[in-house]
């Protein structure tokens, strides 16, 4: 029997585990993948000379979980850079986006009733076209539905950001997150955590002080038992129905608030594309009169429906597009091939930076995706807060009995949920509540 046994590692499961190692228990951690690190997936392109992240990529503001980190191992970062161009009314120009989309978001208010962003958008003064990028902004920072998140969530959301420069965006360059997953792996061969990769929990039967898991690795029943369960399980697994892939069961069930607080939140859907290229021939194209060009060209933003929000790697100059599809052009594409969603990325780019398909097909030398909607183990990119779930995130991550722990990003009460950062301090709450315990 071990003392701690957490299922998922995942950068939540991960910097627990940790944790609670180094307070001297005993602990074991299995994974249904076969590798760790969860929604945080990094690859290597030779061509591209640059790390390629298919899950998390961004640090959003000057979050103390990540940056002490950073500086206490020497890691190298680098704030996001460049300009921002959206294509508008058939014309691809320069643009202050977050001006104008500022303007909607600087009106929300946790002043009266919860509501939807919808709901929001449709009583409040602003031009339709500031409306409409403000729409998109939910969908895709958040990916969430407008019609469903909770406006008092992205107040919360907006003002915790406030308070950690969250405006501001860096990376890791050359490794990506990838840096920080390799740290967490050493620490935890050094701590004496036992990890059990492609390892798929199906079952937890529980009482006060006593945990008995029953999983499967590579086709064969497995049997794990200990005195705490720390659950990292993402949101969207909670929410599986019994008998879909990857759902695990509770036995008694969960009490009655642990699932009202899990259908209190929604995951957001998000598929995204990593495009190599040969050259990066977007520095080059042909610009409005009086303008310099797209040379400095980071964020770009559409109204398309497949690929709506693109970007680059800069300050860094690989040849890298990224692609974004977040609620609704998620679903969308959702459940097809990989040749169909890069089909519809490069005619999305063909499209907005005038270029024929076959020219953008030639210069195209490797592409990458991963669908998160239909990964078993994962349901889904990230959490929101429906509309009359306040306080359903805390409730979602309140142990029971002492004995049921519960981390993850959508576990997050600080108003960070839906980031790395926010996953890693839940996992140091639970991994103190459990020492405390």
């Amino acid at each position: 029997m071990t003392d701690v046994l957490i299922i998922g590692a995942g950068f939540a499961g991960m910097v627990a585990a940790i944790q609670l190692a180094q307070h001297g228990m005993k602990v074991t951690m299995l994974e249904a993948k076969d590798r760790a690190g969860g929604r945080v997936f990094t690859l290597h392109d030779t061509a591209a000379n640059a790390p390629i992240e298919l899950g998390a990529e961004f640090i959003h503001g000057r979050p103390h979980e990540i940056w002490d980190l950073l500086r206490q191992h020497k890691i190298p970062v680098h704030e996001v850079e460049g300009d921002t161009w959206c294509f508008q009314d058939g014309k691809l120009k320069k643009c202050d986006f977050f001006t104008e989309t500022n303007e909607i978001l600087d009106e929300m208010s946790d002043g009266g009733p919860d509501q939807s962003f919808d709901d929001f958008l449709s009583q409040t003064q602003g031009s339709d076209k500031a409306k409409g990028w403000a729409r998109n902004y939910v969908m895709g920072f958040h990916a969430a539905d407008p019609s469903l998140i909770s406006l008092h969530s992205l107040v919360r959301g907006t003002k915790s950001d406030e308070e950690i420069d969250g405006e501001r965006a860096f990376r890791i360059p050359s490794q990506g997150y990838e840096a920080l997953r390799q740290l967490f792996l050493k620490q935890l061969g050094e701590a004496g955590v036992e990890l059990h990769l492609a390892t798929v929990a199906k079952t937890v039967i529980w009482r006060k002080g006593y945990v008995e898991l029953h999983a499967q690795s590579l086709g064969q029943p497995v049997l794990l038992t200990a005195k705490r369960c720390l659950v990292t399980l993402p949101l969207g697994v909670l929410q599986a129905r019994v008998g879909e892939p990857g759902t695990v069961q509770f036995e008694p069930e969960l009490p009655p608030d642990k699932v009202r607080a899990i259908d209190l939140l929604a995951m957001g859907g998000v598929i995204r594309v990593d495009l190599c290229f040969r050259e990066a021939f977007w520095r080059s194209i042909k610009a409005p009169r009086g303008s310099e060009g797209t040379k400095n060209l980071s964020f770009l933003l559409t109204q398309h429906d497949w690929f709506p929000t693109w970007w680059t790697p800069l300050p860094d100059k690989s040849p890298l597009l990224t692609g974004w599809a977040p609620f609704g052009s998620a679903e969308k594409l959702s459940g097809r091939s990989k040749s169909f969603v890069i089909e519809k990325a490069l005619e999305t780019l063909a499209s907005i930076l005038s270029i024929s398909s076959h020219e953008i097909e030639s210069l195209l030398a490797a592409s990458y995706t991963h669908d998160w909607q239909s990964d078993p183990y994962a349901r889904g990119a990230y959490s929101y807060v429906k509309v009359g779930g306040e306080g359903a995130q805390r409730a979602l991550g309140a142990p029971i009995n002492g004995t049921l722990f519960f981390a993850g990003e959508a576990t997050d009460v600080t108003g960070h949920h839906g980031t790395v950062h926010g996953a890693m301090a839940s996992g140091y709450r639970t991994a103190a509540e459990i020492i405390n315990s």
